[in-house]
Parts: C-alpha cells; structure tokens; sequence
C-alpha cells in the first residue's frame, strides 16, 4: 500500500502531466501552424509522452489498490512571440516536473515507502533525458531563430526517435 502522501501527490502530478500533454499538443500546433513539420512532430510525439507518464501514474495507483483522480485542466498557452518562446515554455516545464518528481521521491522516501520510491526512479531518469533535450533544442531554436529551415535539419538529425524503454512503468490501457 502507497504511503497516504505519496497517493496525494501522485495524483496531483496525474494532473501536472496531463496538463504538460495539453502544452505540448499546443506547441505542436504553433509549429505545424509554421509550416515546420519536424517540429511539429517532435512536439506531438513529447505530447504523447506526458500522456503515457500520467497513465503509468494511473496503472501504479490501480496496483497499489488506490482510486486514481483525473483532475480537470487549465487551458495551455497558445499565442508565442516567436519560433523561441515555445521551447523556452518547454524548458521551463520539464524544470518543474524535475522538482515534482524530486518531491514526490522524498516523500515515498521519508515515508520508508519502498515501492512507491522505486517506482519514482525511472522517472527521476526520464527527466535528465528531457531537460537535456529541451536544453539543446533551446540552444538551437534560439541560434537559428531566422531560420526555419536550419531548425528543421536540426531536428530531422537529432531526434531520431526513442527506443522503447523496457525497464518503463506499465502504461494503463496499453
């Protein structure tokens, strides 16, 4: 059984992830917008992600016998100044859910909840990945902002697609 805490906030973060899959749907949607379909995919694909961390979010609490809670979202930002600003959103983002996770973590861990605190280590990883990636498509975007076209090969090289990662928590529904 999850710590009582540890419940809470993970259905909390049900909803922080649900609304990060919101942002990012509409950030794909500025880019395709733009006529820029790397970006635009690499967006929706970042969008699917969230979604499939909030339902292995909502697996975990079916299996620890507790009733998961989808809350309902703000609307996501959807007018950006330039070619930048999404990504810099995104950045920002990924920064706190790192704090979310890290929070969540310690208090699976002050609760001597071992399950709950394994469960939380693939995504401590996960969110090295992401706040690399979003750090580096930053870097990009912010050095090729007058050209769409640079941004595109960027991302058509770079963001090949990731493997499945078998060691990820079970998604519900999957």
């Amino acid at each position: 059984m999850a710590a009582p805490a540890f419940v809470e906030r993970l259905n909390e973060q049900i909803g922080h992830e649900f609304s990060a899959h919101q942002q990012y749907i509409a950030i794909a949607t500025y880019y395709d917008a733009l006529t820029m379909p790397q970006m635009a995919a690499l967006f929706y694909q970042q969008a699917q992600e969230e979604r499939d961390h909030a339902m292995m979010m909502v697996q975990y609490l079916l299996d620890a016998d507790h009733t998961p809670v989808i809350p309902a979202l703000p609307a996501p930002r959807v007018d950006f100044a330039d070619v930048i600003e999404p990504v810099a959103v995104a950045l920002e983002q990924e920064k706190r859910v790192t704090e979310q996770i890290g929070e969540l973590t310690r208090i699976a861990r002050d609760a001597n909840d071992f399950a709950s605190d394994q469960f939380m280590q693939w995504f401590i990883k996960e969110q090295v990945e992401e706040l690399s990636k979003m750090g580096d498509l930053l870097a990009v975007v912010t050095r090729s902002k007058a050209d769409y076209e640079r941004i595109e090969d960027w991302v058509a090289r770079e963001e090949t697609g990731g493997e499945t990662d078998p060691t990820a928590p079970r998604i519900a529904g999957a």
